[in-house]
């Protein structure tokens, strides 16, 4: 290709403006004979403007913006839930202690009811006739009684003035003996039949909720039929069961609150119901069962919460929420800052540099949005919480402070 000495002029000219970036090689090699310049094609000229930051040069991509947190270290509770099953604290079954056919039912199914209240009434007449009789035997052996006393007072003289023969006031001895111990057979007879016709009123043992009657008017019962039920609901127990494991890692503050009758020192339970509401009143663990269940592996404890209003019922179900345990000087990072691969757990750590570091950690208990780390990480570390999918391990990166939620 030719050019004009006007063209090769201009390209020179253009050379020499650009060539403040060159190295000084370039320079002499270029710039040391005249002629040289004939031999360097158009399309280097626009090369080497291109590589000096030109006009048309495309611009350095920009550091990805991502949002970060800090790794908080303080003390955290440790919160754990169990599904609940709620009993009454106590639940007493009423049987009748006599046999016969309820007449009258004296109480309002589901009302609560007091401690010696009459709930059923069973037809007192026979038990009647059955006090009337033993009074009467009763009458008869103080009768006999009082005969041989008689005799005893009358034949004791006689005796000691060997009017009558020693055996004589024997007998009459023997007899008052026996006529006194008959009295006392009939008076328990008497009290026996007095009990009975009590208990044709069949009373509460306990204050609290009635159920419904298991009987109607009319029926025979005996001391085996249930008529109903009362539970003292408050306080009212809730039961749950923890793993084997659990126990271990609690059993020695479990055992030592064994021989109080209301543990003090545990943890206080919160009781979530089955609409999700929060129960306001707490709870307090009461007990813990015997033995392991060989079936499940697990172990019952007992807690109980205060119902004044008996807003709790026997039956519910429900959520009980605790912090058995405080993990003293836990680092929390938020849950969305950490990602899983195959089983492993890593983070995005934010260096002075502003260079990315992928670290791999260890992982323990989630505390609402956060998640304890128990390795990998230091108290102060940014870590990415928003950006992760964008960022590689030693890439640069702009960083923006995630602003805490109010409370935290």
């Amino acid at each position: 290709m030719n050019y004009t000495a006007e063209e090769l002029q201009n390209q020179r000219r253009d050379m020499r403006t650009l060539s403040h970036c060159w190295p000084p090689e370039l320079r002499r090699f270029f710039f040391g004979a005249p002629d040289r310049l004939v031999l360097i094609p158009l399309w280097a000229t626009s090369l080497v403007a291109a590589g000096c930051g030109g006009p048309n040069a495309a611009p350095a991509p920009p550091s990805l913006e991502v949002e970060v947190a800090s790794v908080l270290q303080k003390d955290v509770p440790i919160v754990s839930e169990w599904v609940a099953t709620l009993d009454g604290y106590i639940n007493a079954q009423i049987q009748p202690q006599v046999a016969g056919y309820v007449i009258r039912q004296t109480y309002k199914e589901g009302s609560f009811v007091r401690k010696g209240q009459i709930l059923f009434q069973i037809d007192p007449r026979p038990f009647q006739a059955l006090l009337d009789q033993a009074k009467a035997q009763l009458a008869q052996a103080q009768a006999q009684l009082g005969k041989t006393e008689m005799d005893v007072n009358r034949d004791t003289p006689l005796a000691k003035e060997r009017a009558i023969a020693q055996s004589q006031l024997d007998n009459d001895v023997q007899a008052e003996q026996v006529a006194k111990a008959a009295v006392m057979a009939a008076e328990a007879f008497v009290e026996q039949a007095r009990l009975n016709l009590e208990f044709t009123d069949v009373k509460s043992l306990i204050d609290g909720v009635a159920g419904i009657a298991q009987v109607q008017i009319g029926n025979l019962v005996n001391p085996t039929t249930v008529l109903t039920t009362v539970s003292q609901v408050n306080p009212i127990k809730a039961y749950f069961s923890i793993s084997e494991q659990e126990y271990i890692h609690y059993a020695d503050r479990i055992n030592a609150q064994t021989q109080e009758e209301v543990p003090s020192g545990g943890p206080p339970f919160e009781l979530i119901l089955a609409n999700g509401s929060i129960y306001p009143h707490k709870g307090f663990g009461l007990l813990t069962n015997r033995q392991v269940d060989t079936a499940t592996g697990s172990i019952q404890i007992v807690c109980s919460f205060p119902n004044p209003k008996n807003a709790l019922r026997p039956g519910q179900f429900g959520r009980l929420r605790a912090a058995p345990e405080v993990r003293n000087g836990a680092l929390l990072v938020p849950q969305k800052a950490v990602t899983e691969l195959q089983g492993t757990y890593q983070l995005a750590v934010v260096g002075a540099d502003n260079k990315v570091i992928i670290r791999a950690i260890r992982v323990g208990d989630r505390v609402g949005p956060e998640w304890i780390v128990e390795s990998g990480v230091k108290a102060g570390d940014l870590v990415i919480v928003e950006g992760l999918q964008k960022v590689q391990n030693g890439s640069t990166v702009k960083i923006k402070h995630v602003q805490p939620a109010k409370g935290d």
